[in-house]
């Protein structure tokens, strides 16, 4: 059996306030056309569909067409993530399953639907655990939060989880494919620096040992970075398929490709995807930064310009970089120690305001200026 693995599309995510709609239409697309192409039995989405548990309806059109038009090519089996609303899921989970996509958007007991058996249509079956997104306030209770110390409710978490897991797989035998599509964060994993951090504290985790070795494949979603995670079982996380966050820069987005057959492990290939933009840092002064102007090609861009503050400096980055949606100023680090309190009793406005620019390291005139007009009218009116 091949399958499909993907996560994490966070459809609705805009950067700095740009849209990447058209951007997640192109990879999504990308992603059913490599799915055809690669004659995959089934699919499995693992969580964080969208970016919002609130989704615009524009986002609900890209996930719900790219869910059909990956299910044209295969059973697709979805899993809700910490980003994606379960009711909202569960109430689209009768239409989607007439286009043979199975929807996991809750916890469920192994005979209501936490296990599901889907058959290809080369007639083989695969026994698929569902596992969506658990949070540690579903796990860990307001009495349990107050009577605890901190450290203990990671390992109560962990060790409920670990239950769970052992219940949902406690069926699986080794002469049938057995999968588990799950939303969570397991020891070891390393953040791609798009992840939200309040759910993806390493204390709420669980070990890679929760998953037993007669698994065929532990397909994972919830971090951003593709990795796989030491393990009996091959454990892996796809990651997102475009970069979302400038911790991602470094990161290359694919899919992953996985042929099972029961009794072995699994043989896992990385499928690069090219169809989003790339995110890029530039860093320097700005003359340093000018001399890249026009290589930069469609890429977004956070530019971290060592100068000093003035007016119009953003203005400047822009029209050299109109794809620059983060201008950020990294001053020269100043070496002496801490200076005394200033004496601000009876100085006149105008005198504080010059240095408080001088003690960020702001030269521009015109800021003074500014401020005596505004100053002014403050008086007159």
């Amino acid at each position: 059996m091949k399958i499909l693995h993907t996560s994490d599309w966070h459809v609705g995510r805009t950067i700095r306030g740009r849209s990447r709609s058209d951007e997640h239409r192109a990879v999504l697309a990308e992603i059913a056309g490599l799915a055809a192409s690669h004659e995959v039995d089934l699919v499995v989405v693992a969580g964080d569909l969208f970016d919002l548990a609130s989704p615009s309806a524009e986002s609900e059109r890209i996930v719900y067409r790219a869910l059909l038009d990956l299910a044209a090519v295969a059973p697709v089996v979805m899993v809700a993530g910490n980003h994606d609303h379960p009711r909202r899921l569960q109430a689209v989970a009768p239409l989607l399953d007439l286009g043979r996509v199975t929807v996991g958007a809750t916890l469920e007991r192994p005979d209501q639907g936490g296990v599901v058996t889907v058959s290809t249509a080369s007639g083989e079956t695969a026994r698929v655990v569902l596992l969506p997104f658990i949070g540690q306030r579903a796990i860990i209770g307001a009495d349990q939060l107050m009577a605890l110390d901190p450290d203990e409710h990671g390992g109560r978490y962990a060790g409920r989880l670990q239950s769970v897991i052992a219940r949902l797989t406690e069926e699986s035998t080794p002469d049938q494919v057995n999968l588990v599509v799950a939303h969570l964060m397991v020891h070891g994993g390393v953040l791609g620096g798009g992840e939200r951090s309040a759910h993806t504290i390493f204390d709420y985790s669980v070990p890679a040992q929760a998953f037993p070795g007669h698994l065929s494949y532990v397909a994972l979603g919830h971090l951003h970075r593709q990795q796989r995670i030491p393990a009996a079982p091959p454990v892996w996380y796809c990651g997102s398929p475009l970069q979302l966050d400038f911790g991602e820069t470094q990161d290359d987005k694919a899919v992953l490709v996985v042929e099972v057959q029961p009794g072995l492990p699994a043989e896992v290939t990385p499928v690069d995807l090219h169809a989003g933009r790339r995110l890029r840092k530039l860093s320097g002064t700005l003359e340093e930064v000018a001399a890249l102007a026009g290589t930069t090609g469609a890429a977004f861009l956070r530019v971290e310009l060592q100068e000093a503050a003035r007016i119009g400096l953003a203005e400047q980055v822009r029209e050299l970089f109109p794809e620059a949606v983060d201008v950020v100023l990294v001053g020269p680090r100043r070496d002496q120690g801490p200076e005394p309190p200033p004496i601000r009793l009876g100085r006149p406005p105008r005198e504080l305001f010059a240095e408080y620019l001088r003690h960020r390291q702001v030269e521009d005139e015109r800021l003074i200026e500014l401020f005596d007009e505004l100053l002014a009218e403050a008086h007159e009116a």
